[in-house]
């Protein structure tokens, strides 16, 4: 058999498959670009998030918090900080490793942190609602806005995607 109509076996990768016709390093040059942009928006987000979280406790009515609500509170903070400290790791990475040739190996454990930080991000989002909504509505209305933010998250993050996949492999392309 030709070595050009031979079945790559499914640890090899040909960049044409997917149409490009790029370089190992040019597709890794390409997945950072768009780590990059994700990690912009990530940031963003995280510090609006901590941004009001940190003005929060000097509101005159941070006293109004019960226990439950302040032990949420410090756990949204140190969420807020871990998300920060992973959404800057990749950066700080790419510092240490740049012009040492390992672009491909930092673009698979930065999307590995970013795949992290997503999840300690939704955690925060959803934990920042559920304490605004039990502290403005209640303690029931903060617990389904808890379970209903939950709920939203995984069909947007894990059941449209998967659909999408599914949809894809039945359509054969």
């Amino acid at each position: 058999m030709d070595p050009e109509e031979r079945p790559l076996h499914p640890i090899e990768r040909d960049d044409r498959v997917d149409g490009r016709d790029e370089t190992p390093n040019q597709r890794a040059d390409r997945n950072w670009d768009e780590l990059l942009q994700e990690l912009r928006v990530m940031q963003t987000g995280t510090q609006i998030l901590t941004g009001f979280l940190l003005a929060v406790a000097f509101q005159p009515r941070f006293e109004d918090l019960d226990l439950f609500q302040r032990d949420v509170y410090v756990v949204l903070v140190g969420l807020a900080a871990l998300a920060t400290i992973l959404a800057l790791a990749p950066v700080g990475m790419h510092r240490a490793l740049f012009g040492r040739g390992r672009k491909a190996q930092l673009v698979r454990i930065a999307a590995r942190i970013v795949r992290v930080d997503l999840i300690v991000i939704a955690a925060l989002t959803v934990g920042v609602t559920t304490l605004i909504i039990d502290f403005t509505v209640g303690r029931t209305a903060g617990l389904i806005t808890l379970i209903a933010s939950v709920v939203v998250m995984l069909v947007f993050w894990i059941a449209l995607p998967s659909i999408a996949r599914r949809a894809k492999a039945e359509r054969g392309s």
